[in-house]
């Protein structure tokens, strides 16, 4: 339905007041046509509306709104001028502040001029002094005696006391001395004292530190021990400290520099892949063990105990040993290839513990050594951990074998038992590899690296083992999804077997 609006005009203020005062709203045209309008209405409540009401309330209401409104601004605009005058004072006050803060640092930062001057002012008439007590000494020996010793008490002695926390070394000391058994020496760092003298002697270079005014620099032959008996022992740092007098702090960064100097300085000389004539040796020498020709290794994979990372920790989490020592463990692993006399030639170290030993492999430089032809006529005997690859061999893992892979898997195994047993000794002699250790996870593949260059060493100076240490190596194998990844690789296995059947090599078990 449409619906017509017309016209309708609200009166000002001023024009209600003007008709109201003069009693003239009745005689307005404007009202008299409301009248014309109220009579031709037939409904007779529409007459008893009162019109100047509902203006007036009208009006009224306009005039609230308005004085509110007024009020809202007013009390807007002194908020306003309350928040600046806050801000202002703020801002003042840190100004304040900052420049109080400026005019300290630039008090500090004159103190530390001053203090500086006075050391270097010290140090010299220090020098100065020293000199003048040996020139005395020259010419004048007893008369300068007595000066020389107060000299040195008053320079060294106090000063010292201050920097240094005294500590018993009785035990390096004794250690340390000419006199100190062969056998006793041999049981606390697990090696003779020959070898841990050339060790000191590579090492000197890199690890050598000079004296200063406040102490004097520890000695390399006592960095060294602190390094090799903790990695013999496993000791916790604590112990290490008592044991050379030296502090907790101390010790945890004598080690890592060692364990550095010895990657960088000891692992290109006594960790390499064999050259060709050490290579010919090495097919050599395993050939006479197993029958098998060109095997250029035996390989194997270890797992190194951790405390449970901060982050990834899953990727650790050993579910093998978890089972084996119920027990939750966390590791990290050392694949290693052994020649015939247990030395490494190879190590991939710090790839997590819940990943399989084939995994392991393709990921390892010697892996990228293979893939670019360096590995060719050679072969790498692993375990059935392992897949059987061109260059790796590997027993045969399948149900009801033949003589000749019964044959081929005893060969295998004496070659297995190659890298299994070094590192047995590997892990007997650094005790540090059997329980977990305090150094950080990225710190230590570097600590491991070490162990592998000192274990090479001692192997390779035929460092006897001390019969009381003993370890039982337990890390199970587990047979890889894709095992067979060469056809090549299936098929010279099979000759194998069959030319070790054929000599007379293979199946012995049997006879």
């Amino acid at each position: 339905m449409d619906m017509e609006m017309g016209s309708f005009t609200f009166l000002n203020q001023d024009d209600y007041y003007y008709y109201n005062n003069n009693n003239i709203s009745n005689s307005s045209p404007w009202f008299q046509e409301l009248d014309n309008k109220k009579g031709k209405k037939e409904d007779a409540e529409f007459n008893k509306i009162d019109y100047r009401d509902i203006l007036a309330s009208l009006l009224l209401l306009e005039e609230e709104a308005k004085q509110e409104q007024d009020q809202f601004i007013a009390e807007f605009q002194q908020d306003r001028a309350f928040l600046e005058i806050n801000h202002k004072r703020k801002v003042q006050a840190m100004n304040e502040y900052y420049d109080q803060l400026q005019q300290h640092y630039s008090e500090v930062d004159a103190f530390d001029t001053f203090t500086a001057k006075r050391a270097r002012k010290s140090a010299s008439s220090m020098a100065v002094t020293a000199a003048a007590a040996t020139v005395a000494d020259d010419s004048n020996d007893n008369d300068n005696v007595n000066a020389g010793n107060e000299t040195g008490t008053s320079s060294s002695g106090p000063q010292r006391r201050l920097w240094v926390k005294d500590r018993s070394k009785d035990w390096w000391d004794r250690c340390n001395h000419p006199d100190f058994p062969e056998e006793e020496f041999r049981k606390a760092f697990r090696m003779s004292k020959a070898t841990f003298e050339m060790i000191c002697r590579d090492l000197e270079p890199a690890v050598m530190k000079k004296n200063t005014m406040l102490r004097d620099a520890i000695p390399v032959r006592q960095r060294v021990a602190v390094c090799i008996w903790r990695l013999a022992t496993g000791e916790p740092l604590r112990l290490v400290s008592k044991r050379f007098g030296l502090g907790i702090s101390t010790c945890h960064k004598l080690v890592l520099e060692v364990c550095s100097a010895i990657k960088t300085v000891l692992m290109p000389k006594f960790l390499q892949w064999p050259d060709e004539k050490k290579m010919k040796e090495i097919k050599h020498e395993f050939e006479l063990i197993s029958g098998i020709p060109n095997v250029a290794g035996s390989m194997y994979t270890t797992h190194i105990p951790i405390i449970a990372p901060k982050v990834n920790v899953a990727a650790y989490f050993n579910r093998r040993h978890t089972e084996r020592n119920q027990k939750t463990s966390y590791s990290i692993t050392v694949q290693g290839v052994m020649d015939p006399k247990g030395v490494f030639t190879d190590v991939c170290i710090g790839w997590p513990g819940s990943m399989p030993d084939d995994q392991i492999l393709e990921k390892s430089a010697l892996n990228q050594r293979a893939n670019k032809g360096l590995l060719k006529d050679v072969c790498i005997v692993g375990n059935a951990g392992y897949p059987l690859m061109d260059w790796v061999l590997v027993p045969y893992t399948h149900q009801n074998l033949t003589w000749a892979q019964h044959g081929f898997n005893e060969k295998i195994d004496e070659v297995q038992k190659v890298a299994r047993d070094a590192f047995a000794r590997f892990k007997r002699r650094w005790s540090c590899l059997q329980k977990r250790t305090e150094v950080k996870l990225q710190e230590l593949p570097m600590v491991l690296g070490a162990c592998c260059v000192l274990h090479n060493i001692c192997e390779m100076n035929n460092e006897e083992m001390d019969p009381e240490l003993q370890y039982e190596l337990f890390d199970d194998e587990m047979v890889p999804e894709n095992n067979l990844r060469s056809a090549n690789a299936i098929h010279a296995r099979d000759q194998i077997a069959h030319n070790l059947l054929h000599h007379g090599l293979g199946g012995t078990g049997f006879l």
